[in-house]
Formats: C-alpha cells, sequence, structure tokens
C-alpha cells in the first residue's frame, strides 16, 4: 500500500497513524530466486510484487555529497569467478561473482595527510553537485505525488574506512586525529554549502547517512570518538536542516550499534536500521530504553525464516507489538537469506498481516521495495 511522505514523517516521529508499516526492506541474497523458482514461484513473488508490501515514494533532492572527479572507472580482468576494477578513488575492487552484490577494496589511497590531500578536491564543494533540474523535479515530485524528498551525506566513520581501510582509519583516530578532522571538516563544508542551498528551494524530509561501523560484537569505534570526530559534523548539518522542516535523519549501520547509540541520538539521529538481532540489536528493548527518541526499521530476524513456523510467529508476535506501530518500519533485518523456503516466506507475510489487522495476500497488488 502506498503511504504518502506526510503520512511516513508522521509514523517515523512518533505522530498519529492509520495504520503500521511493513516493508521488505533489502530484498533476496544472490541465488534465492533460483531456489524459488525450483519451488514453484511466480515471477510476481520472485519481484516481491505478489506480496503487497507497503512503500513511500521517494525522490533525491538534487544534491551531492560523494567523490566527484575522480578517475575514470575500468575493469582491469573479469573472468567466470570474479571481476577485478580500479573505482573512482582508484582503488582496485574484486567482485566474487556469484557471492556478493558489492566489490571489495584490495588497496586504498590515503596513509597520511600528503595522501589525503591529494584526493581532497573529490570532496570538495562546487556548484556542480547541485542539479537545480532535479531539485525542480523533487519539488514537484512532494507537492503532486506526496514523494518523500531525501538529502545523503557521506558517513563520518564510511568515508574514512573507504579512504583508508577499517584498521588504519581505527589507528589514525589516535595517532592521526589532524588528518581524521580534516577529513570530518571537508564533509561538513561540502555537505552544508549543498544543502544550504537546496533547502532554501524545498523542505528536505530525510537526512540518510550510511555507516555500516559494527559487527557482531560491536561497532568499531567507540562513544568517545564519536562525539569527538563525527558529532560536529553530523550536528551542524542536522541543526541547519530540522531548523529549515527536516524531520527524519536516518542512519543505516549493520552489526551491533547498541554501544554508540546514545552517542548517535546527541548527533541528531532519530531513526536507525535495519537493527540485527544476530548482531544483539532487539527494536523492543530500544524502544522501552528510548522511547520516542529513536524509531526503527527492519529488526525481525530474517534468520527466523529457515526455520519452524511456529518460531516465525513467535518472532512476530514479539515485535509487532501495538506499542511498537509508532515510530516502526516492520521488516526484515537484512535481505532475505539463501535456504528460506517460499512457503515459509509466505507465511511470514501472512502471519505479520494477520497480527497487524490486514487481510491475507488473495491478489497481484502493486508494490514497491523500501529504498531509503
Amino acid at each position: 500500500m502506498k503511504w504518502t511522505r506526510q503520512e511516513y514523517v508522521d509514523l517515523m516521529t512518533f505522530g498519529d497513524i492509520d495504520r503500521p508499516m511493513l516493508v521488505e526492506l533489502f530484498g533476496p541474497l544472490i541465488g534465492l530466486e533460483e531456489e524459488w523458482k525450483a519451488q514453484g514461484a511466480t515471477e510476481d513473488e520472485i519481484n516481491l510484487s505478489a506480496f503487497d508490501f507497503d512503500y513511500v515514494p521517494t525522490i533525491g533532492c538534487g544534491g551531492f555529497t560523494g567523490v566527484r572527479g575522480g578517475f575514470a572507472p575500468q575493469i582491469i580482468e573479469d573472468n567466470a569467478q570474479y571481476t577485478i576494477s580500479r573505482d573512482a578513488l582508484g582503488r582496485t575492487m574484486k567482485l566474487v561473482k556469484g557471492y556478493a552484490t558489492l566489490p571489495l577494496p584490495l588497496d586504498f589511497p590515503v596513509t597520511d595527510m600528503d595522501s589525503w590531500l591529494k584526493i581532497k578536491h573529490m570532496y570538495q564543494f562546487d556548484e556542480s553537485r547541485i542539479n537545480w533540474d532535479q531539485v525542480e523535479r523533487a519539488k514537484k515530485y512532494q507537492r503532486d505525488e506526496g514523494g518523500l524528498v531525501i538529502a545523503a551525506i557521506e558517513g563520518g566513520f564510511d568515508t574514512p574506512r573507504e579512504l583508508m581501510g577499517e584498521v588504519n582509519a581505527c589507528i589514525a583516530y589516535y595517532e592521526d586525529p589532524e588528518l581524521m578532522h580534516d577529513i570530518m571538516d571537508t564533509l561538513t563544508d561540502t555537505a552544508m554549502k549543498v544543502y544550504e542551498r537546496i533547502s532554501d528551494k524545498i523542505v528536505i524530509d530525510q537526512l540518510s547517512v550510511h555507516e555500516d561501523m559494527a559487527g557482531k560484537s560491536g561497532p568499531l569505534i567507540g562513544p568517545n570518538l564519536v562525539t569527538e570526530f563525527i558529532k560536529p559534523y553530523y550536528r551542524k548539518v542536522w541543526d541547519m536542516l530540522s531548523s529549515k522542516g527536516t524531520k527524519i535523519f536516518c542512519q543505516d549501520s549493520d552489526g551491533n550499534m547498541n554501544p554508540v547509540l546514545d552517542a548517535f541520538i546527541d548527533c541528531g539521529l532519530n531513526v536507525t536500521y535495519p537493527c540485527e538481532p544476530a548482531g544483539g540489536m532487539d527494536i523492543v528493548e530500544i524502544r522501552k530504553k528510548y522511547g520516542e527518541r529513536l524509531g526503527v526499521k527492519g529488526g525481525i530476524d530474517k534468520h527466523v525464516l529457515r526455520g519452524t513456523k511456529q518460531k516465525i510467529r513467535n518472532e512476530l508476535e514479539y515485535k509487532l507489538q501495538p506499542f511498537m506501530h509508532k515510530g516502526t518500519v516492520f521488516g526484515l533485518d537484512h535481505r532475505i537469506p539463501n535456504g528460506t523456503p517460499l512457503e515459509n516466506y509466505k507465511y511470514y507475510v501472512n502471519t505479520a498481516r494477520e497480527i497487524l489487522g490486514r487481510e491475507p495476500i488473495t491478489k497481484k497488488t502493486p508494490h514497491k521495495r523500501m529504498a531509503f
């Protein structure tokens, strides 16, 4: 079912809502579609349109804050097992076919301040970072179609990790803080100049940021480093946008983010996802602890779909409690895993709909996957 931007904003800011929201955030892992086809899945089941998930139409605001003016990407080697390429940062990237959807870097461009200064221009502001035609399209889409207008900033941890690798980035916070502050200052300056201009012309509904800074054992940096290095960046951009009407600040980070949630809320964050149970994230406990300070998306354990139907029902009855309906986009905590029987997935969807007071799936209905 289609939601308007205002309905979605009301949901995520704990306002009045007519119904809870059920979505598929990420879709299947590589290989699952073939498994489902072998089990007799229809094309509508494969593309998930058969499941009548909720969605809100979205559109980018017209600003870009990422790498610009870098190296021309090129394919170095391509065979049946993997593809080796060079990306805009000049990194050598390897994509293992049949297992991964994203390539992994084999080397990194930044080792110290001098190497950062050589590519710093790729992150600095220029007027070409704003597509004013897209700004006008977003304004019209927001007005005429109820579309959610989204702005994105580069991750405060994700960017140093992409530039120098996880290990070296974590070390640099302690051994080269000047470098890390300069990276953050550059991201801040660019984001401010892009979105100050755009937000004078249109109300941005949501600020989004991608971090992916945690594993099962916890985040790769602690709250002290979040506060020292990332908070000034997040806070400056968020304070400016929220003063102009932006309501949602949403962070995407896998793994166990519990140790740094307080620090990120202090940075202005008010929505987090995908809240992976395997990483120690429990959306019910998060809601009990933070109340209306933090909305959540995802949070339903994808791994139970490979278990019994009773385990699926138990998970849903726990996560879909009535006090969770506001401030939550219910969905799996990441991609639908291989080995998930189609019958179990159908049971999951219909049981969730039953608990949320909806009719079971009985006909083909339009669907758009959430993409924000």
